[in-house]
């Protein structure tokens, strides 16, 4: 009896003995696995010294050649600031000065590995932005500084506001519509003045966005959309752990996409209404609201083209891609990356479409012996 309590107590022994051993075997794999997956230590800022090899290779199971480069290069800051390492390069052609991004990984064997990430373009936009700058104020004058004032808002509510409050559980329709309200009033009263033209134009426009809003809400469901077109998407629900309605995201980026050339036809809209007026104070209501919907209508032609070309113009290599795609026109059309461009630039026509005659009855009632007290000027501040 006494030996089988000891084999019962030795057996109890040896059973806790394997536990901790593989308790402990699992928690060092899992410490271990963490660190393989932290082997990312930053990206960081490089500039080449020297191309030391440059060749072409074929990628493999592709069939294509792609330009492969080893080069020499200097980090430029981060932990190994002044240090020259030596970065394989597939990604871009570089030459010697050009600066650029890379990422600095970690192996599990302790081997230092450097990838290339992006070409430094910083130069090229601070350039571009400047002359971009010069050419409205030249331009524009005092009128074109409002305008940018007005731009400036208007990234500013985008990313401070807009962009915080859906990642903290806004409704992202609700959240569009109204950052959209404080966009437009900053586009127009700002570059525009606050005068009786400008609030007409401001409640029209308003008026066809809760119209192209509400527009959207029955196209997209319609069309069984769910905001996943791309694999930024896909990787934004991972990282919000599926906290954001995509649905709604996609309804609201149609809003926001659209703010544009709804600002536009609104202030040309009643820039001509009051100009008519302004040539003729005994013209009627009805007579005034006729010959600016037949302005409203060459605009409309030339908006809605402009936004398909526009579309058209930033989607060129997906449409090039479906285009070579075996599946035909019917399931390309049918994709929802590609409907949902679709979706996009008919909720935005028809958003349009209704601007004019909103914008242009509004101007012919409220208008009538208004005498501006500036001249009119057509300009886009987007």
């Amino acid at each position: 009896m006494s030996l089988f309590c000891l084999g019962n107590r030795a057996s109890f022994y040896i059973f806790i003995a394997i536990m901790v051993a593989a308790l402990f075997v699992a928690f060092s794999g899992v410490s271990h696995a963490q660190e393989l997956h932290n082997n990312y230590q930053g990206t960081y800022h490089g500039k080449v010294i020297e191309v030391l090899n440059q060749e072409t290779r074929e990628i493999p199971g592709t069939g294509t050649d792609h330009l492969y480069q080893e080069i020499r290069a200097e980090v430029l800051n981060g932990p190994k600031e002044g240090e020259v390492i030596t970065i394989e390069n597939d990604y871009l052609e570089l030459e010697k000065g050009d600066k650029f991004y890379f990422n600095h990984n970690v192996d599990i064997n302790g081997r230092e590995t450097y990838g290339i990430v992006n070409i430094d373009r910083k130069d090229s936009l601070m350039f571009l932005t400047a002359l971009f700058v010069l050419a409205v104020i030249i331009f524009g004058g005092w009128q074109g500084v409002r305008a940018l004032f007005a731009l400036a808002g208007s990234f500013f509510a985008i990313f401070f506001i807009l962009m915080p409050g859906l990642l903290n559980g806004w409704n992202p329709l609700f959240a569009s519509f109204l950052v959209a309200s404080g966009i437009l009033f900053a586009a127009i009263f700002f570059t525009h003045g606050f005068n009786r033209e400008s609030v007409v134009a401001y409640c029209g426009t308003m008026i066809s966005v809760l119209f192209t809003g509400v527009f959207a809400i029955l196209a997209v469901h319609g069309a069984d959309l769910s905001g996943f077109t791309a694999d930024e998407a896909v990787y934004l629900n991972f990282n919000t752990q599926g906290s954001l309605d995509f649905t709604g995201l996609l309804l609201g980026a149609i809003i926001i996409g659209v703010l544009g050339v709804l600002d536009d036809i609104a202030v040309t809209q009643s820039a001509v209404v009051s100009e008519l007026y302004g040539s003729n104070p005994n013209m009627s209501r009805r007579e005034a609201y006729k010959r600016a919907l037949r302005v409203g209508r060459e605009h409309v032609g030339a908006l809605v083209n402009t936004l398909v070309l526009a579309y058209t113009g930033a989607a060129l290599p997906l449409l090039l891609y479906f285009y070579l795609a075996p599946t035909g026109f019917g399931a390309t059309v049918n994709s929802e990356l590609f409907a949902t461009e679709i979706v996009r630039m008919i909720v935005g026509s028809i958003g349009l479409i209704l601007t004019v005659p909103m914008v242009t009855f509004l101007a012919a009632f409220y208008l009538k012996g208004y005498k501006s007290k500036h001249e009119h000027s057509h300009y886009h501040t987007r």
